[in-house]
């Protein structure tokens, strides 16, 4: 039975927001709650069958940041057909940070929530409407960081998770996810050990001032030798890190994300975001 509450998510300055959806928890430890946030399609409970959804993870540097920071792209995919979901994930604390220093790293602690949501998702498809075979995961910065290692690596599994359900996915989309060559150190929670071909068709955004291009740059080049990879990188010429955040290049990602994943067959018809008026755009990243 899904469990579910109403809330209002309250705009934040600086930077794109959307309207609220409705919060589901999709686990309990002890007294504390993992909620996601759901936005549907308008009219989906007369939809005659299931539809792709799409499941966000927020960033805040694996210890901060909230579930609101992708009610924008939530809503905008909701109006575009998809059951889109924002997800709220057990966050590292400064003290378990300086604990885990080391051979494992404080993300690891992030990783089982995240598995925990999308098998929620996949568990509830019926009641959802959505097709848990055309699941799309992503997420911002530390959020896409953690959208890839669990959606790849088969360990850091919540034992409580019900049996049957995988946390694998059909595409991932990606806002400047923070890898790093330090994440070596921990294999649990370092893409690049956990990068295989057959991985999910991709599309990356960043800036081109970006930090973690460097980390980036490493797992990119192993991924693009796999036969029959499907990878794109749209990058912000000039811009840093989080750029997505703000206009107009939270439209612009969009866009190219709608783009994607109709060529992908999980969205049809055309996107429905204006184009800017400043005449930027995203080009592709050099090979």
């Amino acid at each position: 039975m899904l469990s579910l509450v109403l809330v209002s998510t309250g705009a934040q300055a600086d930077r794109v927001s959307g309207p609220s959806g409705k919060v589901y928890t999709y686990k309990e430890e002890g007294e504390v709650k993992r909620e996601l946030e759901v936005y549907f399609p308008e009219g989906h409970e007369k939809a005659e069958k299931p539809v792709p959804g799409i499941i966000f993870f927020h960033g805040g540097g694996w210890s901060g940041g909230t579930r609101a920071a992708f009610s924008y792209q939530c809503d905008y995919f909701a109006s575009r057909g998809l059951v889109a979901a924002t997800v709220t994930y057990r966050l590292a604390t400064k003290e378990e940070k300086a604990k885990m220093k080391g051979a494992k790293s404080a993300k690891r602690l992030c990783i089982p929530d995240a598995k925990s949501a999308i098998r929620w998702f996949k568990q509830n498809a019926d009641e959802l409407g959505v097709d848990p075979d055309r699941i799309i995961a992503g997420g911002g910065s530390a959020g896409g960081h953690i959208s890839l290692i669990a959606t790849s690596n088969p360990g850091l599994n919540d034992p409580n998770d019900p049996e049957g359900f995988d946390a694998s996915v059909a595409a991932l989309v990606l806002f400047n996810p923070a890898l790093s060559m330090g994440d070596a150190k921990d294999s649990e929670i370092d893409f690049i050990q956990h990068l295989k071909p057959g991985a999910p068709p991709t599309i990356a955004f960043f800036g081109s001032e970006d930090k973690w291009l460097k980390g980036w740059h490493s797992a990119y080049g192993k991924w693009r030798t796999f036969e029959g990879a499907t990878i794109e990188v749209q990058m912000a010429e000039g811009e840093g890190h989080a750029f997505f955040n703000h206009q107009p290049w939270a439209d612009l990602t969009l866009t190219a994300a709608d783009e994607f994943l109709k060529k992908l067959g999980l969205l049809e018809g055309k996107p429905t975001l204006p184009a800017p008026e400043g005449g930027q755009k995203l080009v592709p990243a050099e090979e």
